[in-house]
């Protein structure tokens, strides 16, 4: 019988941790191949992937944050949609948020996470894929516009490192005083929304900018985006986004957002602003974001939240 093979694409800001060492010793010494390749600049992840597939690897294992996740989501979507050969895909969540673990349920410890991969079989999961000036990107979790993604966009390296998630807590305060929002038009299947809006989730997962649940139902295997717009709100800003930031729940956007799930959806705007997907920031003044459905195989909990019930599966 062949070895299992694992390929860990580790993001080159964790290479020193010991308790990832430590797991993949672990994995090794339970007959498992695992080697390991660091990135340290853009491409190196696309490269790695390439690599992986050419070595007949059967499991992918992205370590780090929301950003190695979606390099290697990426790199897998670049591959023809008939391409039975694809590595199914692992995470071990080593970034400052991490979004995408934290909504799945996937252990925040390097030796659950590959345990996990272990007693899981991997399933099919939706791709977000974003159009925008002829560019094609592609994403896990979520693509967010507005006073979320000035927040993770501004938020200091030095501080994530220092705070974790606290650091986009408070980066967000700092900016309360000085929110602008931004005027767009968005239309999608039976959908069509004007006017202005200061927060902007269009979700294949839950959250992003370190734990805001912009899109609290959504889920990664039907085939549909959820788009969540927070209106501007005058006066009521700076007390609505403070709720937010501070209990880290939906609840506050309940009363004031739009919602709606469809499988794409077009955005325009005047003005150039940008939409962060999973830790990219793209800039544009119109943007295209579909749902790809079940274009990649991941690893993940019996219990993830952010799969439909098999039931539910079935009866589709």
């Amino acid at each position: 019988m062949s070895a299992i093979r694992w390929r860990l694409i580790l993001n080159g800001k964790s290479a020193g941790d010991d308790a990832l060492r430590d797991a993949v010793a672990e994995i090794r010494e339970r007959g498992i191949e695992v080697d390991v390749r660091v990135t340290w600049e853009g491409g190196d992840a696309e490269r790695y992937v390439e690599e992986a597939i050419a070595d007949g690897i059967g499991t992918l294992i992205a370590a780090g944050g929301d950003g190695t996740l979606s390099e290697v989501v990426t790199a897998l979507a670049h591959r023809h949609e008939t391409d039975a050969a694809l590595p199914a895909l692992g995470l071990v969540p080593l970034g400052t948020a991490n979004d995408f673990a934290s909504a799945a349920l996937i252990p925040d410890e390097p030796m659950p996470a590959l345990e996990l991969v272990l007693a899981q079989a991997a399933r099919p999961i939706d791709l977000l894929e974003l159009e925008a000036d002829g560019d094609i990107h592609w994403a896990a979790n979520l693509a967010s516009g507005g006073f979320g993604t000035q927040v993770t966009v501004e938020t200091a390296d030095g501080l994530k490192k220092l705070l974790g998630g606290l650091a986009y807590l408070i980066t967000g305060l700092s900016k309360l005083g000085r929110i602008e929002p931004i005027r767009a038009s968005m239309e999608g299947p039976r959908f069509a929304w004007h006017g202005e809006f200061i927060a902007l989730g269009i979700g294949n997962g839950r959250q992003a900018g370190g734990g805001q649940a912009l899109c609290p139902d959504a889920r990664i295997d039907d085939g549909l985006l959820d788009l969540t717009i927070i209106p501007e709100l005058s006066g009521e800003v700076a007390a609505t986004l403070t709720t937010l930031l501070k209990d880290g729940k939906h609840a506050a956007l309940d009363q004031v957002a739009v919602r709606t799930q469809l499988s794409w959806v077009e955005i325009g705007s005047e003005r150039p602003f940008t939409l962060n997907l999973d830790g990219e920031p793209v800039e544009s003044t119109r943007f295209r974001i579909a749902c790809v459905p079940g274009r990649v195989r991941m690893h993940l909990p019996a219990d993830c939240p952010l799969l439909a019930p098999r039931s539910s599966q079935e009866r589709l």
